[in-house]
């Protein structure tokens, strides 16, 4: 009934040009004092032709329309021309459309060669970066002094944000950077921690893990990455205290601090890109990127990432690895 109504809307002109000719026609037959018989049996075969016509015309509007409406849900799929029009204004606008997607093309393929040469950019300048970082790490590992480790400390922090920059890239890459395998969590907790003892050994917060068995569907690289990029905010927001990593039997892993905690009204926001929330504005050093990353690559790996907090007593936080039983090929 609806698509009757629009059908009528559109061609409303038609029905009233035709209302206004038969009432041309009855006033001129009643001037010239012709029978009302003959109006009436010419309005009746009018009427019926008319009838006959329009079913005929509105089948075929709908066959169109709901053609139309189909290509409209799979738009995606249509890769050759567009319908054939059937008027000249039909024709100008799939002439218009054929061009947008043309234009559309155009610019999309600029995109992706610019979003290319922007990567390659930045994973060339990622590599050589670490050549300087690693011999300025060496020069101040010479000497053990108080200032040095404190250098080396932030020269640990530049390189992690280096790498982030090459991680951020990946994620949004058309390329399929992750390999879903059986991981050992023990070797992969264990390589995170490692990489972040001597910050942990600086702050002097002691990191409690007495390891685990366990087996899980992930990829090991990016599963690191989440670990590293947690362990570095326990000891960014921990100054006393301790760093626990657990694993739950439902393959569950935690890590929980003694830090800051968070703020209740920021907990749900921390894995939006960019928020910072009151503790990232009063320590003037957080991007608002790390948790964000985590997130995005937890989703790509079907791992779920959430928090509980409280301001004051710590933070843990969750990464949920217990995918469904899935066969590996």
């Amino acid at each position: 009934m609806k698509l009757f109504i629009k059908y009528i809307t559109q061609y409303r002109l038609a029905a009233v040009m035709f209302c206004v000719f038969t009432a041309i026609f009855a006033a001129v037959f009643f001037l010239y004092d012709i029978q009302g018989e003959a109006v009436l049996y010419a309005a009746v075969l009018c009427a019926a032709v008319a009838v006959v016509a329009v079913t005929i015309h509105f089948l075929r509007f709908r066959k169109k329309y709901l053609e139309r409406k189909t290509l409209i849900g799979n738009i995606e799929l249509l890769t050759e021309k567009l319908p054939d029009p059937c008027s000249p204004i039909e024709e100008q606008y799939t002439l218009m459309l054929e061009k947008l997607r043309a234009f559309s093309y155009d610019n999309q393929n600029k995109y992706y060669q610019e979003r290319s040469d922007s990567i390659d950019y930045y994973t060339t300048w990622v590599h050589q970066i670490k050549t300087p970082i690693s011999v300025m790490q060496m020069m101040l590992q010479s000497e053990d002094t108080e200032q040095n480790r404190a250098l080396s400390a932030e020269l640990f922090r530049i390189e992690q944000y280096v790498e982030m920059v090459l991680y951020r890239f990946r994620l949004d890459s058309e390329a399929n950077d992750f390999v879903i395998e059986s991981v050992s969590l023990d070797a992969v907790i264990r390589s995170a921690v490692r990489k972040y003892a001597p910050q942990f050994v600086q702050k002097k917060i002691g990191i409690i893990y007495s390891g685990t068995t366990q087996t899980v569907l992930s990829d090991e690289k990016w599963l690191l990455f989440i670990i590293e990029q947690l362990l570095s905010n326990a000891v960014k927001y921990t100054e006393s205290g301790s760093v626990t990593i657990s694993v739950t039997d439902g393959n569950i892993l935690q890590v929980t601090d003694t830090g800051i905690g968070i703020a209740a009204e920021d907990l749900p926001r921390i894995f939006e890109k960019g928020y910072t929330g009151y503790n990232g504005r009063a320590d003037k050093k957080s991007t608002g990127l790390g948790l964000y990353l985590c997130r995005r690559a937890s989703e790509k790996l079907s791992h779920k990432i959430y928090a509980e907090s409280e301001v004051g007593k710590g933070s843990t936080f969750y990464i949920d690895l217990s995918i469904n039983k899935t066969e590996i090929e």
